[in-house]
């Protein structure tokens, strides 16, 4: 292990603030991140309702709600699939959250203006646990220790970390697997999940491992989780049903997930009120701006073409989009 948990702090609390990660730079405008977080930082107020009716409509119109829902802890929302497997968003960040127009350098500001959200487009830090065969999966592992609620959602969901059997990453920007680690005793880094396998895409593993810099964290949690690591391809169908899709474009290799009727697209959108109409525009954190257009396109044109409900790591709550 290169470095101790703690050192990364640094890493970490830049993620608490813009809800990025330090290896999540700016495709084309280099200023734009530390704009992005000044202006977060600033923003006062937001406008809850902006943007959520249309996921509210997806959710009611795609799935069958809880009936629990209404006594849903804070920060979480369960539907229930066509399969009969229930799945709850866990959002990971406190509070609301903005991500500011300097994020979306690729929209002119005529079209950006047209969303009359000045002061941000609503969006969130989100995972979601699946509930299938009896078994819990989660979809990413969030902010972790700094910054993250996923141990208190859990525990208000009355969910044992131990009770989780699989963890599918999307990418690895450390937004989506820090809270796979906490800090343990003198400070190591220890497991949240401990009788989890995880599942990661061989391309992004290879990328992250071989060619990324700023890839400390990366490394450090993959080596822990050495033991019970495995590395899947596009197209692989995985446990419970889960089929692996190529979403690449964010990072090199971007994954989605899709079981039953839900469609699970980590990054593939930052900004939805803005994207879900124009998904050509792209977030100065895709690292490849082509390729995230493209599977954007093609991964929202598959959602509609086969009725599916996404689930977005930064769609706005609760997290849910047709």
């Amino acid at each position: 292990m290169k470095k101790a948990f703690p050192s990364l702090f640094a890493v970490a609390l830049a993620l608490t603030v813009a809800g990025c990660g330090d290896s999540k730079t700016p495709a084309n405008n280099a200023s734009s991140e530390a704009a992005a977080k000044a202006k977060v930082a600033g923003n006062a107020a937001v406008n809850a309702a902006t943007g959520n009716a249309t996921v509210n409509a997806a959710v009611s119109n795609t799935a069958q709600v809880n009936s629990a829902e209404a006594a849903a802890p804070e920060g979480t929302k369960t539907v229930t699939l066509a399969n009969g497997a229930s799945v709850t968003w866990i959002q990971d960040n406190e509070g609301k959250k903005l991500m500011p127009r300097e994020l979306f350098s690729d929209a002119s500001d005529s079209l950006y203006a047209s969303l009359n959200m000045p002061a941000g487009i609503p969006a969130s830090v989100s995972m979601f646990l699946l509930k299938v065969d009896g078994k819990f999966i989660l979809f990413d592992a969030g902010l972790g220790a700094w910054g993250g609620q996923l141990a208190k959602r859990l525990e208000a969901l009355n969910v044992n970390p131990d009770s989780v059997g699989l963890v599918y990453l999307t990418h690895f920007h450390a937004d989506h697997i820090a809270g796979l680690v906490k800090n343990g005793t003198a400070g190591k880094m220890e497991k949240v999940f401990k009788n989890a396998a995880v599942y990661a895409g061989k391309v992004e593993y290879d990328a992250w491992m071989n060619k990324i810099p700023k890839n400390d964290l990366q490394k450090n949690i993959m080596a822990l989780y050495k033991d019970s690591l495995h590395l899947f391809a596009f197209g692989d169908s995985l446990p419970h049903g889960v089929l692996a899709m190529d979403a690449v474009g964010h990072t090199p290799g971007h994954a989605a997930f899709q079981i039953s009727n839900l469609l699970v697209i980590g990054d593939l959108m930052h900004g939805y009120a803005l994207q879900k109409n124009h998904p050509e525009i792209n977030s100065n954190y895709d690292m490849d701006k082509a390729k995230s257009a493209e599977s954007r396109k093609r991964i929202m044109q598959y959602a509609r073409d086969n009725k599916l409900l996404m689930a977005g790591m930064h769609l706005p709550p609760p997290g849910f989009a047709e």
